[in-house]
């Protein structure tokens, strides 16, 4: 029968019927890019996935200093850098290549990273020159073609671990970690990761040498096997140059490895919000520069304090703030956390119109572990302390927040989340 013999009320069933299954299709396309993985508000988006590689292991040592061997070292700073994130980022999955001496194959390394579908891969490393050189520094390292012969020997060094698998040849397509013209592949690669690699590993030397206090051997690009085969952003850290005396008692002290696992962790979360802030436009990351130093951190690069000084900071070697009357206002009646602006840290008492101050005016100072650890503003708002922060950033790049509570220092992060808790 046509359509035009049929009574209105079926043609009118029949419109409202194809509109109704459109309705039906517009609603589950967009329930599918409600619950897909590029949809931020998803209540099932993944963790943050960074993999943490320990260098060496096992029957491999690494390199051999006078008093102590590579693999040691590496796994005690990634160790502590899977700690800090753990600890302070609830939405990070932390995996690890190795927790204990073993020996891992340097592809499986890769695998691991590429199986957990990690958002980023951090190899740790100890440096090391032959015939007694001595050198000092941290570097951080990406894939690409070694562009002097001192890079390379640091990827020949690295790749030599390959030497250690009975079938090496086959499982890295006759790849000789000690000939130079194996590093020619390295030339021809493109890495889609290498500018946010690279951005990752200018972090770390930023905090190296600003948090740390270590000498900056710079960002430097070569032929390492273990980041050629991951699937993410990589770089391979080398802390420090286990072939120098100095340097050896360094990265063997508790305060050491404490402070350069700090270092990491800090451009981590400073890696970490921006691409958030890239993605989702927002972040509840907290600023690196927002966390409080471990005492470890202060000490361990500038040598124990005198008694004298340990004296100063009193018998129990806890913070002693000199607060001022206007820091004292601060506290409010409901014992809510003081924040303020930690700006530099002292081996003495600075005088008001010391340079060092850049001409602030009211600065606090309190005593911990033997140091002297100047501060400006005091506010139990911690959104005001966070703007006058921003306001001298461009004198005091590596200041950041710090929190007291009845007169003891405490955890910022739990003093922040304190903060909005109240404000709710």
């Amino acid at each position: 029968m046509r359509s035009e013999n049929r009574p209105l009320h079926y043609l009118c069933n029949v419109f409202y019927m194809k509109l109704y299954r459109r309705y039906i299709l517009y609603i589950g396309i967009c329930l599918g890019l409600l619950t897909s993985p590029f949809c931020s508000g998803s209540a099932e988006a993944k963790d943050f996935v960074v993999v943490i590689d320990a260098g060496h292991g096992g029957h491999d040592p690494g390199a051999i200093g006078k008093i102590s061997k590579e693999k040691n070292i590496n796994l005690n700073v990634a160790l502590k850098l899977g700690k800090q994130i753990q600890k302070n980022c609830p939405d990070v999955k932390v995996v690890y290549t190795r927790t204990r001496d073993v020996f891992i194959p340097l592809n499986r390394r890769a695998e691991i990273a590429n199986d957990a579908k990690a958002d980023l891969f951090i190899s740790i490393h100890t440096n090391a020159l032959a015939n007694n050189r001595t050198a000092k520094g941290a570097s951080t390292w990406t894939l690409g073609l070694a562009k002097s012969d001192a890079n390379l020997e640091v990827a020949k060094r690295e790749n030599s671990v390959i030497l250690y698998e009975s079938d090496y040849k086959t499982r890295y397509a006759g790849f000789n970690p000690n000939s130079a013209e194996s590093y020619i592949i390295f030339e021809f690669m493109q890495d889609k990761y290498m500018s946010q690699s690279v951005h990752l590993a200018s972090l770390v030397q930023k905090h190296f040498r600003n948090t740390c206090r270590r000498v900056d051997r710079g960002v430097h690009q070569a032929g390492f096997l273990v980041l050629k085969a991951s699937a993410m952003p990589s770089i391979l850290v080398e802390l420090g140059f286990i072939s120098t005396p100095e340097e050896e008692r360094y990265l063997n002290t508790d305060a050491g490895t404490t402070t350069l696992a700090n270092g990491i962790f800090r451009a981590f979360l400073t890696y970490k919000r921006e691409q958030e802030i890239r993605l989702n436009g927002s972040s509840q990351t907290i600023l690196p520069e927002d966390i409080p130093q471990p005492e470890e951190e202060a000490t361990a690069s500038t040598g124990a304090a005198s008694k004298t000084e340990k004296k100063a900071a009193g018998q129990s070697g806890k913070p002693t703030p000199q607060r001022s009357e206007k820091a004292a206002v601060a506290q409010t009646e409901d014992n809510a956390p003081v924040f303020k602006i930690q700006i530099l840290t002292s081996s003495r008492p600075l005088a008001k119109n010391d340079k060092r101050l850049k001409g602030l005016k009211n600065v606090d100072y309190y005593k911990e572990g033997g140091l002297y650890k100047y501060t400006y503003g005091a506010s139990s708002d911690y959104n005001k302390v966070l703007r006058t922060k921003r306001s001298i950033t461009a004198q005091f790049k590596d200041a950041f927040i710090i929190a007291f509570k009845n007169g003891k220092k405490v955890n910022v992060n739990a003093a922040v989340n304190e903060f909005k808790n109240k404000k709710k």
